[in-house]
């Protein structure tokens, strides 16, 4: 306030002298300078306020917009990493002869079962990172192997992309009671990405050590809530290439796996009763 009547006083004295000024040098009559009251000059200081700091507003939210933009392309620049570094090392495992789980075959069988595991329509597998097993469907018009998992929550270790999720189960799922409610973390080897009516979005998938019956093998798991669906886990084509064919006339050939916590193998039996055939409200992804 003291600074405008500094202003305000500045303003008169300056306008009386240029008055005094003209005056001597003209013998004409000067034209009357109109008064610049109080109320005038503090209406024109808070204008020029206010347009400052109208422009002080949109320059902030053009460097915060900027900002935004910079930390998104920096996230999904460090994601594209991650895919490259994969990638590379899914080039470099291509170079490696694979390793393939051979089923014991008579050799009477046919030659179409050789080297390949006969899995039923649905199994028991296990997780043995985990600690648990479950029901799996067998789906060969499904591509991704599917895991239900609930509280994903994505975090950076060591500068990779991984997750935190806990198993999503309902009553009627069966597997040993002591995960139900543990974490399980692992890191993001891609992500998939999902078209729905609803609209696009993408899941992340893990690898899991599985075993299902003979066969022990890394999966890849693509995570989401599968509690409106019968089984908590799929299993898709890609698992099954070149190591297991699909006999969709049985169910449960091989044994259910044994953790710690749960119940005995030759008590799955009673654990099997009731399962829906149908499964209708299963889709493939």
């Amino acid at each position: 306030m003291r600074i405008r009547h500094l202003l305000f006083s500045t303003t008169l004295v300056t306008t009386s002298l240029l008055a005094g000024c003209a005056f001597t040098q003209t013998s004409a009559e000067p034209e009357p300078i109109p008064p610049l009251d109080s109320q005038t000059f503090e209406n024109r200081i808070d204008q020029l306020e206010q347009r400052l700091a109208d422009r002080c507003d949109l320059q902030q939210a053009a460097f915060e917009d900027h900002t935004e933009q910079a930390r998104s392309l920096f996230t999904e620049v460090r994601e594209v990493g991650s895919q490259v570094r994969h990638l590379r090392a899914d080039v470099k495992r291509l170079g490696e002869e694979p390793a393939v789980v051979t089923a014991q075959c008579d050799e009477a069988e046919d030659s179409l079962l050789h080297n390949k595991e006969v899995l039923g329509r649905s199994e028991w597998i296990g997780l043995p990172d985990v600690g648990t097993y479950l029901k799996a469907r067998i789906d060969t018009g499904a591509n991704t192997s599917s895991l239900s998992a609930k509280e994903i929550t994505r975090f950076e270790r060591d500068g990779e992309n991984w997750v935190r999720f806990k198993l999503a189960l309902t009553e009627d799922d069966v597997a040993v009671e002591q995960v139900l409610d543990q974490w399980i973390e692992a890191p993001v080897v891609r992500r998939v990405r999902i078209t729905q009516a609803a609209g696009n979005h993408s899941r992340p998938v893990v690898s899991l050590l599985m075993t299902l019956g003979p066969i022990r093998e890394q999966v890849e798991f693509t995570l989401n809530d599968r509690t409106h669906l019968n089984y908590p886990v799929l299993l898709g084509r890609r698992f099954m290439m070149d190591i297991a064919i699909i006999d969709v006339a049985q169910r449960y050939i091989h044994s259910r796996p044994e953790f710690p916590g749960g119940a005995p193998s030759d008590q799955a039996s009673k654990d099997e009763v009731g399962d829906d055939e149908d499964d209708t409200a299963e889709t493939s992804e």
